[in-house]
C-alpha cells in the first residue's frame, strides 16, 4: 500500500510543545492518519494516500483549540519499502492469548512449550498487521474465544497476517473469509494458512466491496482496522450478518468507544462487550435474531 508523509512544523512556547503534539495527533488520527514521530520541528505522521481525508485535517487545525500554537504541513509520498523490515528480522517471543493460544514465530526453529489446553499458531508476518503483539490483535482473539466460532462463518475484515482467521479456524470455525486491500496481506494469510494446515480459509484481495459480492451471511465478523473504515463500512457489514450474529472490532482508542456504540446502535446492533488495553479498545456487539 502506498503511504503519504505529513511533516507537520509546529511553532509555540516550549511549555506548550508536548500538548500541541498531542492534540495534534488526536486532529490528524481523525483525518486517517495511522502513526506519528517526534522531529525537532514537530511531528510526522503517516497515512494511507487512500485514506487521508485533508478537508478535516485542515479543519482541525484551522480550530486548533491553543491560540498560541501555529501548525503548518507538507505532505509527500513515502518512501515505497516494507516498513516493518527490521521488525520482521528481529522476529518476536511467543504470545500467550486467554490461556487458549500461544501465537509464535514461525521463523524459530521449533514450537514453543505450550500447556496442554493452548493451541499454537505459527505466524510469518510479511509487510502485514497482527501477530498477537499488538493490543489490539490480542483482544478480538480473546473476544473471538468467547463468541465460539466452533461449526460457525467467519468473515476477517482487513485481514493483515490472517491470525484472525487462522484462530477461528482453529478454533474449529467452519469456514473463513478474509480480505485486505494490501495484495501483501492477502498473499501473507494464504501463507500463513497453509504453515498452520488450514483449508476452510479463502484470502480476498480488495475492501468492503469484496465481502458484497460474497454469496450468504457470517456468524462472526471481525474487524481490526481503522476507526474511520469501521464507522464507514459497518452499515455493509451488518448486511453480511445473519440473525443473531457478533461482530468484533478493534484498532481504534478508548476515547472512540461511545462514537462506535453510536454508530452500532444506529446500525441495529445491541453492545455486548467492551474490552480495553490502554489506550486501545475492542467492542462486541451482537444484531438481533429476527
Amino acid at each position: 500500500m502506498k503511504y503519504l508523509i505529513a511533516s507537520f512544523h509546529i511553532q509555540c512556547a516550549d511549555n506548550l510543545a508536548q500538548i500541541a503534539k498531542d492534540l495534534l495527533a488526536d486532529i490528524a488520527g481523525e483525518a486517517g492518519f495511522e502513526s506519528f514521530e517526534d522531529t525537532d520541528q514537530g511531528l510526522n505522521g503517516y497515512v494511507q494516500e487512500t485514506l487521508i481525508d485533508q478537508p478535516t485535517l485542515d479543519a482541525g487545525l484551522q480550530a486548533f483549540p491553543i491560540a498560541d500554537v501555529h501548525i503548518t504541513y507538507t505532505l509527500s509520498p513515502a518512501e515505497d519499502r516494507d516498513w516493518n523490515e527490521q521488525w520482521e528480522q528481529q522476529g518476536f517471543e511467543p504470545i500467550h492469548i486467554a490461556s487458549r493460544i500461544v501465537v509464535y514465530d514461525a521463523r524459530s526453529t521449533q514450537c514453543p512449550d505450550i500447556a496442554p489446553h493452548e493451541m499454537p499458531i505459527a505466524i510469518e508476518a510479511r509487510q502485514a498487521f497482527g501477530t498477537g503483539t499488538h493490543e489490539t490483535t490480542r483482544m478480538v482473539i480473546g473476544a473471538l474465544i468467547d463468541a465460539q466460532p466452533a461449526t460457525k462463518r467467519v468473515l476477517d475484515c482487513g485481514c493483515g497476517t490472517g491470525i484472525l482467521s487462522i484462530a477461528a479456524a482453529l478454533l474449529g470455525a467452519s469456514s473463513c473469509i478474509g480480505y485486505d486491500i494490501d495484495e501483501w496481506s492477502v498473499d501473507n494469510t494464504r501463507h500463513n494458512a497453509a504453515l498452520n494446515g488450514v483449508e476452510c480459509l479463502e484470502a480476498l484481495h480488495g475492501d468492503i466491496q469484496v465481502a458484497e459480492q460474497i454469496t450468504g451471511t457470517f456468524d462472526i465478523v471481525m474487524a481490526n482496522i481503522h476507526r474511520n473504515i469501521i464507522l464507514a463500512d459497518m452499515p455493509r457489514l451488518v448486511a453480511k450478518m445473519a440473525p443473531g450474529a457478533t461482530l468484533i472490532v478493534s484498532g481504534f482508542y478508548t476515547t472512540d468507544i461511545p462514537l462506535l456504540c453510536n454508530r452500532a446502535s444506529k446500525c441495529g446492533l445491541t453492545h455486548a462487550a467492551t474490552h480495553s488495553e490502554e489506550p486501545w479498545a475492542c467492542l462486541v456487539f451482537r444484531k438481533e435474531t429476527s
